[in-house]
């Protein structure tokens, strides 16, 4: 029997399996990219406005360490430079998240060790795995090619085969964690590290110099993609980095593959202590989370620094470009810019807190499905006794990791401190709304729980381009954070926050009394 045998009708399980995360992250990032020509048209109609953006940008080492730095005046260029970077990164999430899912989720499961007693070969699974990541970045390469042609065929197509080179390259990197580690969280958290350091990396190399020759900047992926320069004299060249990192890499995690037995690990979790210390099922509960809450904490923090130290030249880089202002009107209330631009950035981070709550929700769906809850459950521990240990875990943690965004906002401005602090916590009660949903989705109908990260896709997608596009309020109301007042600068707007705060309530109410009445996945 071949070391792939079964690799197709594998491939197909898996693809069915992600019918949802993969159209939908990568439908978010297609958007994201999609909408931004006629975005950065509106704001820069000119050649003469978009060569003073530039110069601005070539003065902006804190913009340019977020963003990266700017090659070219075109539209396909700005395109490129405003959405590299978030691009690659989304594309490397979902490639992770695929990969991990269908390699060591499934052995940490029990089911791969099920599909390895038929005919399938012992490199099948990951085979599988990696082609199913293949798909979604081939399948948003070619969305990206074929929406951004009009701006020049070649740049669409080099920035195409960029995204889809920076998923691949950490698709091939959480394939070698999964070898390495003995459980699926250590292999996203230590993939996620991965991908914190190329930003890092990326950044601290770009704000040295603003043509991307820096060192630092060629020692991160993220930094190859905007050195590929799409839409300004392609280098497509850097294209071979990525196929010989991902070939190299794939090597190492199909070699690795070959040399372990299923279900272990090359560095095996460490012993606990012979006498156990877990009392209590939230005790357990914050075992399982408290990585990920000190890795979103730390992550939110150093935003709101980088946020906070962005705030000064706000007002320098919009200029008097009222397209622009406007946008900043539409995120962050009609005050001052200086506000609007606190307030929109607070928005932003609002937005992704909302994937750590239906992230944190969800471990409980994970830790039913894996068999894990049901020793937990056959002591003196009721359903909701446990699922509370968790749920405290996800909405306090939400309102934990904005609490210290503000804090990152008001050091990295040096001012402002508590409005600040009011802005990221008025963030909350939407936050905890989308919660909610994810506790209702796994509470009444389990199978679709995972639909949760399509909502948070959704809402995210809205948050973040609608303002741009200057989508109908209509569309802006469908996400909760369109009905919250915009702080600071604005005044204060009670009912709206709390009718938000009913509605997570309610939907969290509903959704632990069907996990009560409901029947629990067996392993």
């Amino acid at each position: 029997m071949s070391a792939l045998t079964g690799t197709g009708t594998l491939l197909r399980f898996a693809l069915r399996r992600d019918r949802v995360l993969i159209p939908v992250w990568v439908a978010v990032n297609a958007l994201m990219v999609l909408s931004m020509p006629n975005s950065l048209e509106s704001l820069y109609a000119t050649p003469a406005e978009r060569a003073r953006l530039l110069d601005q940008m070539d003065a902006n080492a804190s913009f340019r360490a977020l963003i990266g730095p700017v090659f070219d005046d075109s539209l396909g260029a700005l395109t490129a430079w405003r959405v590299g970077v978030f691009a690659g990164l989304l594309a490397a999430v979902t490639s992770l998240l695929v990969v991990v899912r269908h390699t060591r989720d499934e052995e940490e499961s029990g089911r791969q060790e099920l599909i390895a007693s038929g005919a399938v070969g012992r490199r099948a699974p990951l085979t599988a795995a990696l082609l199913g990541a293949a798909v979604a970045n081939g399948v948003l390469a070619l969305l990206v090619a074929v929406g951004l042609a009009g701006q020049g065929a070649a740049g669409a197509v080099a920035f195409g085969l960029g995204l889809a080179g920076v998923g691949m390259l950490f698709a091939t990197t959480a394939a070698i964690l999964a070898q390495l580690t003995e459980s699926a969280r250590s292999a996203r958290g230590l993939t996620a590290a991965a991908l914190g350091a190329a930003f890092v990396l990326r950044a601290a190399g770009d704000s040295a110099t603003d043509d991307g020759s820096s060192v630092l900047t060629w020692l991160s992926p993220l930094g190859w993609l905007e050195n590929l320069r799409p839409f300004a004299g392609e280098r497509w060249w850097v294209l071979t980095l990525f196929a010989a990192a991902v070939a190299a890499q794939a090597a190492v995690a199909y070699g690795l593959a070959g040399r372990r037995d299923v279900g272990l690990s090359f560095l095996p979790t460490r012993p606990g202590p012979a006498a156990g210390r877990l009392g209590t099922a939230a005790a357990l509960a914050w075992r399982l989370q408290r990585g990920g809450v000190l890795g979103w904490s730390t992550g939110f923090f150093l935003a709101g620094v980088v946020y906070g130290g962005l705030t000064e030249g706000a007002a320098d880089l919009v200029g008097d470009n009222e397209r622009a202002r406007e946008i900043f009107e539409r995120m962050g209330g009609r005050s001052d810019l200086t506000d609007a631009f606190l307030a929109a950035m607070i928005g932003v981070l609002g937005l992704i807190a909302a994937l750590y709550v239906v992230s944190s929700v969800l471990r409980l769906h994970g830790e039913e499905t894996s068999g894990r809850a049901e020793p937990v459950l056959a002591n003196a521990v009721g359903r909701l006794r446990w699922a509370a240990g968790h749920l405290v875990i996800a909405f306090g943690g939400s309102a934990l990791i904005m609490v210290l965004a503000g804090l990152g906002f008001a050091a990295g401005y040096g001012r402002q401190t508590w409005p600040i602090l009011g802005g990221c916590l008025v963030q909350v009660p939407a936050i905890w709304l989308v919660g909610g949903l994810a506790v209702l989705l796994y509470g009444t109908a389990p199978r679709l729980a995972q639909a949760a990260w399509g909502v948070a896709g959704a809402i995210l997608l809205i948050g973040w381009i609608g303002p741009a596009l200057d989508a109908p309020r209509a569309v802006l109301d469908l996400s909760p954070f369109g009905h919250l007042p915009k702080l600071p600068g604005s005044g204060m707007e009670w009912p709206p926050v709390l009718v938000l705060l009913g509605g997570a309530a309610l939907l969290v109410a509903v959704g632990l009394t069907g996990l009560r009445r409901r029947d629990m996945t067996s392993s």
